[in-house]
Order: C-alpha cells, then sequence, then structure tokens
C-alpha cells in the first residue's frame, strides 16, 4: 500500500464545487462521495485504463481517493493512480492496487509554474529532446506536450 499526495485543486474538474449539495438522497455525503467515485472511475475508463476488480472511494471530507484492484503493467498502475490524483479536489490517493508482472518503483514529478516536458526531459535524461517520452508515459491524460499545467502530477519512465 503506498500513499501518494497531490495538489487539491489542480487537475481536471469531474465533479461539481459542492457536491453533497449536488446530492439528494438519506445521507447526502455518502451519495455524494459514491457519485464522485463514480465519476473518477468513469473517468480512467474514458482514459482507456482498466485494472482487474478495479475499485475507487473518494472520501470528500479528506479529498482522499482510494484505489484497489489489480492491473496487469507497472505502466497501467501508475496511469490509473495519476488519473485520480489529477482530479480538482483529490489531496491524496491511497494505492492499494497490485501489479500482475512486477516492474520498477514508479517515479513521478509535479509540474510547476514554468515547467515544460523538455525542461523536465533535461532535468530527468539530461537531454530536452526526450521529453516526448514523458508524453508518450502520460497519454492519453496527456493530449498535447504544451499542455501541462501547475500541482498536475507526471510520471517520469525510467
Amino acid at each position: 500500500m503506498g500513499l501518494i499526495s497531490f495538489i487539491k485543486d489542480a487537475g481536471e474538474k469531474l465533479f461539481g464545487t459542492h457536491p453533497a449539495v449536488e446530492a439528494k438522497a438519506e445521507n447526502p455525503v455518502t451519495s455524494a462521495n459514491a457519485t464522485a467515485s463514480q465519476a473518477i472511475l468513469n473517468y480512467i475508463h474514458k482514459m482507456e485504463l482498466d485494472a482487474e476488480g478495479l475499485q475507487v472511494d473518494f472520501d470528500g471530507a479528506t479529498g482522499k481517493v482510494t484505489v484497489g484492484g489489480t492491473a496487469a503493467t507497472q505502466e497501467i498502475k501508475e496511469k490509473i493512480l495519476l488519473c485520480c490524483g489529477n482530479i480538482n479536489g483529490v489531496s491524496e490517493v491511497v494505492d492499494n492496487l497490485k501489479v500482475t508482472a512486477a516492474e520498477t518503483a514508479p517515479v513521478f514529478y509535479t509540474v510547476v509554474r514554468g515547467d515544460t516536458l523538455s525542461k523536465i526531459a533535461k532535468e530527468h535524461y539530461g537531454n530536452a529532446n526526450a521529453y516526448m517520452k514523458i508524453f508518450e508515459a502520460n497519454k492519453p491524460m496527456l493530449n498535447h506536450p504544451d499542455k501541462i499545467y501547475p500541482g498536475q502530477t507526471l510520471r517520469i519512465p525510467q
């Protein structure tokens, strides 16, 4: 199990600013958390990612997402975790995902103001032209190499 921290106010806006207000059930907080969990799960599937027995639970009070299941590869696992964390309102992701084929530990990088993929590639690989390696590793969450934003977390392939 691992815990990955994210910037809570950065990322995709999947649910309203006050999900508990939008929920209309006996327990609006539980309903809002279930609605947000489903929105995150739908976003993961929209990115064409999946894992066997994939479970996503969101706690709106803490901004924490808990993810479980078994991913086929380390790359898929990392992308699922990034999908969960790069959502506005999420501050932490509890990683309960297992991997069928174990690989090396992931390297994550949080984008700061003024960063470009070239700059990040130069830092990690010593070659600014290796930016496409980072771009490809973060597809489909990234759809263009110039569209990164401060607070976004990227996976840096080794």
